[in-house]
């Protein structure tokens, strides 16, 4: 099957680095169904992939409602027939600065519950769509602020949650490697978006080629690898 009959969704797809992946995907040919907490979000984001002759549609989703992460999947599967691609870009920064032993832990519940757990969520809700057609690939937005090699004090808790989804990438990876399913995760480095902080060292356009890449992946692709411009890390 070619690209331009995939079926991708993207989370958190309004603004920023989720914005550059959708229309990234959208120009490989695929169908891109671009997400958002409200569905006005969603369906405005999703309208400048159509004014550019890009195929796409919006759809309301909040990775942090398990409900809503159901919904959303179902829909896709359901109207389309197939979801072969899942980015999980939505995610958030709020305790920057905040150390382990004086952690704010309502800021710690909240971030692990967006960052690792709604994208478990999406994960567990995407792969039967997946397996129904033999064919998937997952790619999860990290950081090199989960990975040991550079964990450090601060932002305890989005380390936390990035280290998390990486281990969580590993372990779908082999579940799925029978299943025509690739995993991987992608750090996408500092890039110009709210969660910056204003130290960005690429454009989100820059910075979503590595994951339209991930997207892609021929069936004898990479899995349950962590990357960075196309270079594998560790992790």
């Amino acid at each position: 099957m070619s690209e331009a009959n995939r079926v991708a969704v993207v989370t958190g797809s309004n603004r920023g680095l989720g914005k550059a992946i959708a229309r990234g995907l959208a120009e490989t040919g695929a169908h891109v169904v671009v997400t958002a907490r409200t569905e006005e979000a969603a369906h405005r984001a999703a309208d400048e992939l159509l004014a550019d002759e890009l195929s796409a549609s919006g759809q309301q989703l909040d990775i942090a409602d398990p409900a809503s992460v159901a919904r959303a999947m179902a829909d896709v599967g359901y109207q389309y027939g197939r979801l072969d691609i899942l980015v999980n870009n939505a995610g958030i920064a709020i305790d920057r600065g905040q150390a382990a032993a004086s952690a704010d832990i309502e800021k710690v519940r909240a971030t692990l519950d967006t960052n690792i757990m709604g994208t478990w969520r999406c994960c567990t809700a995407a792969i039967p769509e997946m397996r129904k057609n033999g064919y998937g690939r997952i790619v999860n937005v990290t950081s090199h602020m989960g990975t040991f090699g550079e964990m450090g004090t601060g932002s305890v808790s989005y380390r936390v949650s990035k280290a998390g989804v990486n281990a969580l990438t590993c372990i779908l990876a082999a579940e799925l490697k029978d299943d025509g399913i690739l995993v991987n995760a992608a750090s996408p480095g500092k890039v110009d978006t709210r969660l910056a902080y204003g130290k960005a060292n690429s454009t989100p356009d820059e910075a979503a080629d590595t994951f339209v890449w991930l997207a892609t992946l021929p069936s004898d692709g990479p899995t349950g690898g962590l990357y960075f411009q196309r270079r594998p890390l560790a992790w």
